[in-house]
């Protein structure tokens, strides 16, 4: 710590989220930022300690990465892959259970105070309706890793004394978003016609602006220590609702023809694409009164904002 400011280690920093904390953090002023990259290619904010690391691995040196730090931001890993193998499960334990303890067991070694560690709400499962007191109910290879980290920590946690903050957001949006958002939202802007005008479930969102606010309440806040805690926007949406809400920021029209969500689910389960309609159609939200309560967190950012946010930067 130098005059009084934390000195944070972020591991992803160049990543979607990662790059959205990094900034966060360095708007704040209160913190000197060390992030840990592949290589020189990597590009990274003016006011950022670069620490090149080459891949990530389960007996990886943090030793540079971790001298005088006071708390890790643990954001690398091995993200989501539809339709992965018992090998993609091997894969998933390497880089997010492995080399996340091994770093965790380095940073309490080091001295190291506080370990934010980026899980899932698919930790808990894929539909309902969650707080952190529910049974994990993991269902594909991502989660289940992530669900072994986060006991992996705990166990660290109780033998050194090292405080492990685990936040598990649901789906994430924001400027450079991927995947299916981007692709919604190219659908939006493009004025394309959409079978989702009668789509009423409910689903929690997290803007990134939101996530990295919240990650950065974990760094400081007394109370987060050796807590799980869900995150959202505070706000829940239909995918309808959704759709209305993106061509509004865009200052389009929203084309969404009205098709019975049981006929879309039928027909995407002809297709192969369950999955993908499962994620469209059906429910998943997660209770933030933990994180308002414990933490005196609220979401700096609307929905509206953060889908302002997200559309403004669409390419």
């Amino acid at each position: 710590m130098r005059d009084g400011r934390l000195k944070v280690a972020i591991t992803g920093a160049t990543g979607f989220i990662g790059a959205a904390v990094t900034n966060r953090l360095l708007q704040d002023g209160q913190f000197d930022v060390r992030a840990a990259v592949r290589n020189q290619a990597s590009v990274l904010p003016s006011g950022v300690e670069r620490i090149e690391i080459g891949n990530l691995t389960p007996n990886l040196d943090w030793n540079k990465t971790l001298s005088g730090v006071n708390a890790v931001v643990h954001l690398a890993a091995r993200v989501h892959v539809m339709h992965d193998t018992a090998e993609g499960l091997f894969e998933f334990r390497r880089m997010n259970v492995e080399s996340t303890l091994n770093l965790a067991r380095q940073a309490a070694a080091a001295g190291v105070s506080r370990f934010i560690f980026l899980s899932t709400v698919k930790v808990n499962g894929e539909s309902g309706v969650y707080t952190e007191r529910d049974n994990p109910s993991p269902q594909d290879a991502y989660a289940v890793s992530k669900h072994e980290a986060e006991i992996g920590l705990r166990r660290i946690a109780d033998q050194t004394g090292i405080e492990i903050a685990t936040v598990r957001p649901p789906l994430v949006y924001g400027p450079g978003v991927k995947a299916n958002f981007r692709a919604l939202m190219l659908a939006v802007r493009r004025g394309i016609p959409l079978p989702l005008g009668a789509i009423r479930n409910r689903r929690s969102l997290v803007a990134l602006d939101n996530l990295a606010d919240f990650l950065l309440t974990c760094i400081q806040h007394p109370a987060a220590g050796n807590q799980t805690f869900l995150v959202s926007d505070g706000e829940d949406l239909s995918t309808t609702d959704l759709a209305r809400r993106l061509a509004r920021a865009m200052g389009r029209p929203a084309r969404l023809i009205p098709v019975p969500a049981a006929l879309l689910m039928a027909v995407a389960s002809v297709l192969g694409k369950r999955d993908l309609a499962t994620r469209l159609l059906g429910s998943l939200q997660v209770d933030i009164s933990k994180a308002r309560e414990m933490l005196g967190w609220t979401p700096p950012i609307s929905v509206n904002e953060g889908l302002r946010r997200a559309a403004n930067a669409l390419e």
